[in-house]
């Protein structure tokens, strides 16, 4: 019964949207931790999740050292965009949270299928067709709804609001590019050889830039609550997210796998509401109608779309 749930098509899909429903829980935690500056927050992140998986590393150490130059290109690609870049521009989109809503940062960052097509067909070789495209469309403007309420974006707070959707375009490039060249690297290793060693040089980059840019007096001591959060992030949206993500990851191809992970602004948004009393208007649910439409097509239809 475990061997055929396993084996189900579907697994796959499934595992990328439930990684998505547990980034949605991110924003919550994150914000706990504002006091500490951005880089310091991915440092400690990703140094808490290299120990955990740590074993891993330790297992399959032995294959990790005959990985070739391109799989190492792209492995160090996914730290630096998708570790590094992506997380840093995300955490400091969430610090601007008094001027924009969180579930608009999580939810303008999802542009990352722009991105992740583009980049698949170009370094995946991956052809779809035109329908294919049309449903990533109907998914993009189903986001755009969701993410301005008011139908066009509101220029307010000196800027600020604006700055931080800029962040969040960041984060989406970063994770978009992430999205396909964890792709290459999955198509030879194990997730659990590739999640490790994106935690690890993540960790380690992060680091160079405190003890070089930072001035390390200047950082505040972890209290017991911002420790609490970072374990937290670490088991629920950090490190288990993207195990569980890898995993899935490996089971479709780079292109669906960004129109799954829609699920995390559509879950982002029901929090909000829940959490902050933030109500869905009618634009934001038949965005999120649109958007949960097109993912169940993409996941249904995959074979019908390719080329």
């Amino acid at each position: 019964m475990i061997k055929r749930v396993i084996m189900s098509p579907y697994i796959g899909p499934l595992a990328i949207v439930f990684a998505a429903f547990l980034w949605s829980i991110d924003a919550l935690l994150r914000q706990s931790l504002y006091s500490l500056p951005s880089m310091f927050i991915v440092f400690a992140e990703h140094s808490l999740g290299l120990i955990i998986t740590l074993p891993w590393l330790i297992k399959f150490w032995p294959k990790i050292r005959t990985l070739n130059r391109k799989t190492w290109i792209s492995i160090f690609w996914i730290s630096v965009f998708g570790g590094l870049l992506g997380t840093l521009a995300y955490t400091r989109a969430l610090s601007y949270i008094n001027y924009i809503h969180f579930s608009v940062v999580v939810l303008l960052q999802k542009l990352q299928p722009i991105f992740a097509i583009l980049l698949a067909r170009i370094i995946l070789k991956e052809r779809f067709k035109g329908r294919f495209y049309l449903w990533a469309a109907i998914a993009l403007l189903g986001s755009y709804f969701v993410a301005f309420p008011d139908i066009l974006p509101q220029w307010q707070d000196g800027g600020k609001n604006v700055w931080a959707g800029l962040l969040a375009v960041g984060a989406a490039f970063a994770w978009g590019s992430s999205t396909v060249m964890g792709k290459y690297s999955l198509r030879e290793l194990d997730s659990r050889i590739v999640t490790p060693l994106r935690l690890g040089l993540t960790a380690i980059l992060s680091g160079m830039y405190i003890l070089i840019f930072i001035e390390i007096g200047s950082i505040p001591l972890l209290n017991s609550e911002q420790l609490f959060y970072l374990v937290a992030i670490v088991l629920s949206s950090g490190t288990v997210a993207l195990s569980i993500y890898y995993f899935g990851l490996k089971k479709v191809q780079a292109s669906q796998s960004t129109l799954l992970e829609m699920f995390w602004p559509i879950s982002a948004v029901t929090i909000d509401w829940i959490f902050f009393d933030h109500a869905l208007t009618w634009s934001q649910i038949l965005g999120a109608i649109l958007m949960l439409t097109a993912i169940y097509r993409v996941t249904r239809r995959n074979d019908e779309l390719k080329e």
